[in-house]
């Protein structure tokens, strides 16, 4: 479990990265702040996942705050609650969920 968490905050943390880099190559449709928060909030995921991998202590808090980052930015570019902005932070829950459970779960 604790790798596909990993795994699946890697990805989250990639693609919040590469969606605000092709968004300011075609035009941002943001403001250059909310770009760069993005960008700022993916790394912070894409580095935590490593950290959760590893059972670093504090790792799972590290990648927590970084969720809890681009969950604010997209209620702040969406403008409120959307459809969109729920799956996310769904997904964002089960990723904790699974990191947690995978971290309390004895090695073998």
């Amino acid at each position: 479990m604790l790798t596909v968490a990993s795994i699946g905050m890697f990805v989250y943390g990639a693609y919040s990265i590469l969606w605000a880099i092709v968004d300011l190559l075609r035009g941002a449709r943001l403001e250059l702040w909310a770009e760069l928060g993005l960008m700022l909030f993916g790394l912070l995921l894409t580095l935590s996942a490593a950290f959760v991998r590893v059972r670093l202590p504090g790792g799972l808090a590290f990648a927590i705050g970084a969720l809890l980052g681009l969950q604010a930015l997209a209620v702040d570019v969406d403008g409120g609650v959307t459809p969109r902005m729920i799956v996310r932070g769904v997904a964002a829950l089960a990723l904790v969920g699974l990191a947690w459970a995978g971290g309390r779960a004895p090695r073998t």
